[in-house]
């Protein structure tokens, strides 16, 4: 299994069963025995295809004689990969991605789809110019709805760059562990440059598994996106807190928040699954960071032995992920309809876990979301009736507003994140 097969694999697996890319890429990648150079081919092909399936059914759609409606999906998978190949990607030859297309065609559809498979393909690559839509979602491949709901939270002036950066493919970015290195001879080590405006984090291209680098094997870095550090940094933990982590996985924010410390005091790390948990004491005692303990809980369940009892709280809410779009493609296909019940769970959080932030203590809530209903509107619900203030934070040439502060990719190179801090 070469790394088209490995893609294509994976497209029907996700067609098939609703997974996630991500996941079934691993899989997929392990079971074919991809060496590292292919298996970033095959993860950059179904990514491809993923982020801008609307585009390119457009394009196959208008060299396709017929409806696309009437294909069989799998030769729609097929035609979206080639298409993908020819249109949108890089140093790959026409003539390899048809051929390729042509043998899938026969292998898991039939001699008469392997014809059309080739005719619409080498028609694409004999255009002078590929048709153009007119309209943005078709464009940068989002839903009608889901556009009109970004504009609603964005305006129109920074959709159209909103759009384009879900479909664009970010550095991978490193945090330092500071209690082992530092960030200059990590850059060094790599080949990556210091984030222009975070400290101790480092952005690294082309790296492959950020597993298999020695400098993470060696506990002296872990993969946390800036915005999500920036919230460890508002929040402002010290050496000695007692610091509550309640939605912890994957436990970025933790060992953010230990590092700070200088791995002094106490760190409860919860999440409502154990197997995510194991995940974070494995990072822990790879990173060295031995004041982090994990327990498994709800969130939304008050424990009473926790009322009044740490310095610092942080939530970052279950959302609808609407922020990190351009690291998990199949998020621009989630049914609108299954977030709209999340601003009420998540105030419902909000208000069990402020109960455990002592007199003087921090809430810092945040979500990988843009949408105000998940994030301003929240917030605002909740400072109706709990003994909290906004407090302003400000870093770099980043400043919040009455305590809240959003980051978009398009603006700021980071996820789109919410960031709220309020004291007790």
């Amino acid at each position: 299994m070469n790394a088209r097969g490995t893609a294509l694999s994976a497209l029907i697996a996700c067609r098939k069963r609703g997974a996630w890319s991500d996941s079934v890429l691993k899989t997929y990648i392990a079971r074919d025995g991809l060496d590292q150079r292919d298996a970033a081919l095959a993860s950059r092909l179904c990514y491809g295809v993923i982020q801008n399936r609307r585009l390119l059914d457009f394009y196959i759609a208008h060299f396709l004689t017929g409806s696309l409606q009437k294909l069989q999906p799998v030769v729609l998978d097929i035609l979206r990969l080639g298409a993908y190949q020819i249109a949108l990607a890089d140093r790959i030859p026409d003539s390899a991605a048809v051929n390729e297309a042509v043998e899938q065609a026969k292998k898991y559809a039939n001699p008469r789809a392997a014809g059309l498979v080739n005719g619409v393909l080498r028609a694409m690559s004999r255009a002078e110019a590929l048709p153009q839509p007119g309209d943005l979602a078709t464009r940068f491949s989002h839903s009608p709805a889901l556009v009109e709901l970004f504009r609603l939270n964005v305006g129109d002036e920074l959709l159209e760059p909103l759009l384009k950066s879900h479909n664009e493919t970010p550095p991978t970015t490193l945090q330092v562990n500071t209690l082992k290195t530092s960030a200059e001879i990590i850059a060094a080590e790599t080949g990556g440059t210091a984030h222009p405006w975070l400290p101790d984090c480092v952005t690294v291209a082309g790296v492959g598994d950020v597993a298999a680098l020695p400098c993470f094997t060696r506990g002296e870095v872990y993969a946390q996106d800036a915005a999500s550090r920036l919230a460890v940094l508002a929040a402002d933990p010290g050496p000695g807190m007692r610091v509550l982590d309640c939605c912890a996985a994957p436990g970025g924010k933790s060992f953010a928040c230990a590092i700070a410390m200088e791995n002094r005091g106490e760190i409860l790390s919860c999440d409502l699954h154990e197997n995510k948990l194991r995940h974070i004491e494995q990072g822990a005692a790879r990173l060295g960071l031995s004041i982090i303990r994990t327990a498994a809980c709800d969130a939304r369940e008050f424990a009473p032995e926790r009322e009044n009892a740490f310095d610092l709280v942080l939530c970052d809410a279950p959302c609808s992920g609407l922020g990190v779009i351009r690291k998990k493609p199949d998020i621009r296909e989630k049914d609108l309809g299954a977030i709209a019940a999340l601003p009420q769970v998540q105030l419902d959080i909000l208000r069990t876990v402020g109960k455990y932030v002592k007199p003087g203590g921090v809430l810092l809530y945040s979500t990988c979301t843009i949408l105000k209903r998940e994030n301003e509107e929240v917030v605002r619900a909740f400072l109706q009736d709990a003994p909290f203030a906004p407090e302003d934070f400000s870093f770099a040439a980043l400043s919040s507003r009455d305590g809240m502060l959003t980051l978009l990719p398009c603006v700021h190179g980071t996820d789109g994140f919410f960031i709220a801090k309020l004291r007790k």
